[in-house]
């Protein structure tokens, strides 16, 4: 019975350790991910037009695609 005990205290052990490295593997990917969406979010906002520095643009006066 005590072997057996040993046995499954030492299974949990490798199931903790286990899920400890994919909880950290998720957390990395998610944290690049976050990067990666800050970095793209920075480069929009550089992109976009001061406020008040533009005339705001008609819709009315662009031709549709079709002509």
């Amino acid at each position: 019975m005590g072997a057996r005990l040993t046995g499954l205290e030492i299974k949990a052990s490798y199931q903790e350790d286990l899920l400890e490295q994919l909880n950290m593997a998720v957390y990395r990917r998610q944290q690049q991910q976050i990067d990666r969406l800050v970095q793209e979010l920075a480069h929009l906002r550089q992109q976009m037009p001061e406020p008040g520095g533009a005339a705001p643009r008609n819709l009315r006066d662009e031709i549709p695609p079709h002509y």
